[in-house]
């Protein structure tokens, strides 16, 4: 297809007016001012659009749909142990897709193109994210609470099958990561083999790091006096590119490891706020050249998937607390949600729009009342923009969602299915 004379946020983050875009299969074939030679068929007209590139969660727990609004008003550990894990305790694999049909549907409305999530009963996850046609990369988080060995436990033969089955899969659409869930939640031991594993097959790494002050401070206690981040170096966890959540805690020479290992922090506000964990020094971060990427964490813990959101509060938040307004621009948190978040995921033909890179693109509405006027053009569209603005959502050249409508996925029945298996378990919790 053929975008004509529409606006585009280009590879350096500026608007260009009157340009023409041709999608040839699953990538941008023509950027220009000009109207190209070649026949792209079906022909989009982009007066009063924008195309922007999709978004990128990079902090997930997809099948946690179901529990939106099921835990309030609680802290962390208490929200953990009283409401989430008796309710986990009765996903299954039919569960758990249905959910994460219900995730995808509710991302792709708010522009979010591919995620990074980590869970359990993945091959479900990934079943699903095929068949909604976005991009992920996947893990299975272990856990382990003795010395076993890692290469005996069943979290780890489900880590080494997924890989098996999906990584690489539907062109590259879907990844395979390793995930520790957490240092309080794992010996020794288990971080170092799940390391070593990594590095000898090449994957990437998600971790949960200094969510909150109680798992940092314990940790310098358990650990010998190391930070989470200093025990995940020692253990070599950061030897392979790494996205590390939350990092609200962290100390400056936290920072300076993070740093020097190129590790991802995927930056969650609104999950942080909402479970009272605090808020993460990103200004600094950026200060010391770490990439920053945006998560929203699970629904549990945010109630939406809106990445919109993330968006907007990263830098208002360093504003506000640091009581500077000039602290994060936004073109800075664009590219956390844009690039950084393809970079994360090894994507590098992704996150800009440019010929060659794939077709992942947002088709934005400028007309309307929330986008006008247009005094600072960035400006609207992190401080501005909703999802009444976003009428399509397109991935590797394939639209998803346009103007309301899902063109992967039947919402009715997602909706109906997500209701009647959250009913089913509530049942028997009670």
């Amino acid at each position: 297809m053929l975008f004509t004379d529409i606006s585009i946020l280009d590879e350096n983050f500026q608007r260009l007016d009157h340009q023409y875009v041709g999608i040839s299969g699953s990538r941008i074939d023509f950027v220009g001012d000009a109207k190209p030679f070649q026949d792209y068929g079906q022909q989009i007209d982009g007066k009063n659009k924008l195309l922007m590139p999709g978004l990128y969660n990079l902090h997930t727990h997809l099948p946690m749909t179901l529990l939106r609004g099921y835990g309030e008003n609680l802290p962390l550990q208490r929200w953990l142990e009283e409401r989430i894990y008796p309710f986990e305790d009765h996903l299954n694999p039919e569960n758990v897709y249905d959910a994460v049909l219900l995730g995808l549907a509710e991302m792709m409305k708010y522009g979010v193109i591919a995620c990074s999530d980590m869970y359990f009963f993945c091959d479900a996850v990934a079943r699903a994210v095929e068949k909604a046609g976005m991009k992920a990369a996947i893990s299975r988080s272990i856990v382990s609470f003795d010395d076993t060995d890692l290469w005996d436990s069943g979290r780890f033969t489900e880590c080494k099958e997924l890989f098996a089955a999906y990584n690489g899969a539907c062109d590259g659409r879907i990844r395979v990561d390793m995930s520790i869930h957490a240092e309080y939640t794992n010996t020794e031991k288990t971080v170092r083999q799940l390391a070593q594993y990594a590095k000898e097959t090449g994957t990437g790494m998600h971790i949960h790091l200094s969510e909150t002050k109680k798992e940092h401070e314990e940790c310098k206690v358990r650990r010998g006096g190391r930070t989470p981040a200093q025990f995940m170096e020692d253990c070599g966890i950061f030897d392979v590119p790494t996205t590390a959540a939350h990092c609200v805690y962290v100390e400056d020479g936290d920072m300076e490891i993070l740093k020097k290992h190129d590790v991802t922090v995927s930056h969650c506000p609104v999950s942080n706020l909402k479970l009272g964990s605090g808020v993460a020094p990103v200004a600094k971060m950026l200060d010391r050249g770490i990439r920053v990427a945006l998560g929203t964490d699970g629904v549990a813990s945010n109630n939406n998937g809106n990445l919109l959101e993330e968006l907007k509060l990263t830098p208002l938040l360093q504003k506000g607390v640091n009581l500077d307004p000039t602290l994060i621009s936004c073109e800075q948190v664009l590219k956390m949600a844009t690039v950084n978040g393809a970079k994360a995921q090894g994507r590098e033909d992704c996150g800009a729009i440019k010929a060659g890179n794939r077709a992942d693109l947002l088709m934005i509405d400028l007309d309307q009342p929330n986008m006008t006027p247009c005094h600072e053009f960035l400006h609207n569209l992190v401080y501005a923009m909703t999802e009444s603005n976003i009428v399509m959502t397109m991935v590797d050249g394939n639209i998803l969602y346009q103007n309301g409508e899902y063109k992967t996925l039947d919402i009715e029945k997602i909706l109906y299915n997500a209701r009647k298996q959250t009913e089913d378990i509530l049942n028997k919790l009670s």
